[in-house]
């Protein structure tokens, strides 16, 4: 599966920017673990008042990443 195929069935009904909520149910983690990411800088993100939003720009980078460092079977 290439990444335009991840990008077409994962995140095509999402809007561009995305709440913790929305990221974590799109990758498939709790939202716990999406904080950690955030705040271990993984993902990048925008502070919005008390929330955290995240482009959707920023989640590809990070699932590139992801999929590089990963050998896929």
């Amino acid at each position: 599966m290439g990444f335009s195929d991840v990008y077409r069935s994962v995140l095509k009904d999402y809007p561009d920017v995305l709440t913790v909520e929305e990221m974590s149910r799109a990758l498939g983690i709790s939202t716990k673990t999406g904080y950690k990411l955030i705040r271990e800088n993984k993902i990048e993100s925008l502070k919005v008042g008390r929330s955290y939003r995240i482009p959707k720009a920023h989640l590809l980078s990070y699932m590139r990443l992801v999929m590089k460092s990963s050998p896929v079977s």
